[in-house]
C-alpha cells in the first residue's frame, strides 16, 4: 500500500459512496439507496457525524456507522453512541481497528453496540464493554381467533392520536425510521405501544423482534392477539422478546440457548439505561 489509509468523518455527501459501499460488501438485501437513508436517523439530534470511513487513494476501503442521540437518564441528559454496521476490506482490515477506537475517543458519550458479531465481542470485552442480559425468548405465533380481548392497532395517525408523554415522543423519534414497525394493544382503558423490528434467522425472514412495550402486564396478557396479528399481517411464524424488554415469559415461550449478545460502555450510566431505541436496530432494516 502506498500509504497509510485516511479516516474520515462520514458526512452527508458521503451517503451515496457509504450506502454503494456497504450494499455490495456488507449486506446486497439492502440497495445502496435503502443503506443511504438508513443512515441518517429521524430524530433530531446534533451529530458529530454518521460514523467514520477509512479511504484509500481515494477509494473507501472501510465503513464504521455510528447513530447518536440524547437521552433522559434519570432526570439527567445523557449523550449516546450506537455503533452500527462495521465493514472494512479485507486487504485493509489491519485498520478496521483504528475505526473503532476514534469512534470510542470521542468524549461525553455512552457507547452501545446492540449488534456485534461474534468476533467484535471479545474486542469489545478488551475495550472495556460490558454485556447486558439479553434472555430472550421465543413466541409461536397463535392463529386462533380467540380470546380477542385486546384490540390491535397499526394505524399511525390513530396511535400518534393516543399516545402521551414519553411514549408519544418516541413514537414521533421513530415514525420515519425505516426498521421500526409500530403497534398499540388496547383493552378497555389501557394501551400498551409496541415497536419490533422484522428479523430473520438461519437466513428465515419470519421473526419479529420486540424492541419496546410500554405496558409489560398489558403486552403478557395479549400475546395471542398480538402474534396473530403479526402472523396475518407480516408474515410473522414466530416473535423474539427479550425478557429486560417484555417483562415475563409468556406461556408457550421457549428459551433461547443462545441469545445474541448486546454490550454497552459508560461511565455514567448503567445496564439498566440501556435500550434498543435510538440505534441501528430501529434504523437499519437488513
Amino acid at each position: 500500500m502506498s500509504e497509510k489509509p485516511a479516516l474520515l468523518p462520514i458526512e452527508r455527501a458521503d451517503l451515496p459512496a457509504v450506502g454503494e459501499f456497504l450494499s455490495r460488501h456488507l449486506n446486497p438485501r439492502l440497495s445502496p439507496a435503502e443503506w443511504a437513508a438508513s443512515i441518517v436517523p429521524p430524530w433530531v439530534v446534533d451529530s458529530p457525524n454518521h460514523g467514520l470511513r477509512l479511504v484509500h487513494d481515494g477509494e473507501l476501503v472501510g465503513v464504521h456507522l455510528a447513530f447518536y442521540s440524547q437521552r433522559l437518564v434519570n432526570g439527567t441528559v445523557e449523550d449516546f453512541c450506537n455503533l452500527g454496521a462495521w465493514c472494512v476490506l479485507e486487504t485493509h482490515r489491519s485498520h478496521g481497528i483504528r475505526m473503532l477506537r476514534a469512534l470510542l475517543a470521542q468524549p461525553g458519550y455512552s457507547f452501545t453496540d446492540l449488534s456485534p458479531s461474534g468476533a467484535v465481542v471479545p474486542l469489545n470485552q478488551r475495550l472495556r464493554f460490558s454485556t447486558l442480559d439479553t434472555d430472550t425468548v421465543l413466541i409461536p405465533a397463535r392463529p386462533l381467533p380467540w380470546p380477542r380481548r385486546t384490540r390491535v392497532v397499526d394505524d399511525l395517525d390513530v396511535i400518534e392520536s393516543r399516545l402521551t408523554g414519553a411514549d408519544k415522543v418516541i413514537f414521533e423519534d421513530h415514525r420515519r425510521a425505516t426498521a421500526a414497525r409500530h403497534l398499540l394493544l388496547q383493552r378497555g382503558d389501557r394501551t400498551c405501544y409496541v415497536i419490533f423490528r422484522h428479523d430473520r434467522r438461519k437466513g428465515v425472514p419470519a421473526f419479529a423482534s420486540i424492541l419496546h412495550v410500554s405496558d409489560r402486564e398489558l403486552f403478557a396478557a395479549s400475546v395471542t392477539e398480538l402474534t396473530r396479528h403479526l402472523l396475518l399481517h407480516h408474515g410473522v411464524l414466530c416473535v423474539l422478546g427479550e425478557l429486560r424488554v417484555i417483562g415475563s415469559r409468556p406461556s408457550l415461550a421457549l428459551r433461547l440457548k443462545k441469545p445474541r449478545p448486546k454490550m454497552f460502555r459508560s461511565a455514567s450510566v448503567g445496564a439498566d439505561a440501556i435500550d434498543d431505541l435510538y440505534s441501528e436496530l430501529t434504523c437499519v432494516a437488513w
